[in-house]
């Protein structure tokens, strides 16, 4: 997976882009910390280069919105990919995250 970080928007944003799953998810862990060490407590995820995630990723996503949410602000996930959508309709994890669509 690729990850690129860019802290320059509204909110410090992390771009992934290939297999979001169980042997990416320090890697991300990794990029959110670093976004997170600094002012912001919002952080958006762009998901649109996201072909695949699994339970390990879905999961890595859930701690970092309950870390966001503890400092008082939001995990937001935009521009999700089509597979990504699906799997998040399909747990009820939709209604959990806030979703943006650009």
């Amino acid at each position: 997976m690729d990850i690129t970080t860019t802290t320059d928007g509204e909110h410090p944003l992390l771009t992934l882009a290939g297999r979001f799953d169980a042997f990416e998810t320090e890697a991300f862990r990794a990029g959110f910390n670093d976004l997170f060490a600094g002012d912001a407590k919002s952080i958006a995820v762009d998901l649109h280069g996201v072909q695949f995630i699994d339970s390990a990723a879905l999961a890595e996503l859930v701690r970092a919105m309950k870390h966001c949410r503890e400092a008082k602000g939001e995990l937001i996930l935009q521009r999700l990919s089509d597979p990504v959508r699906i799997i998040l309709e399909l747990t009820g994890l939709h209604a959990a995250f806030e979703i943006r669509e650009s």
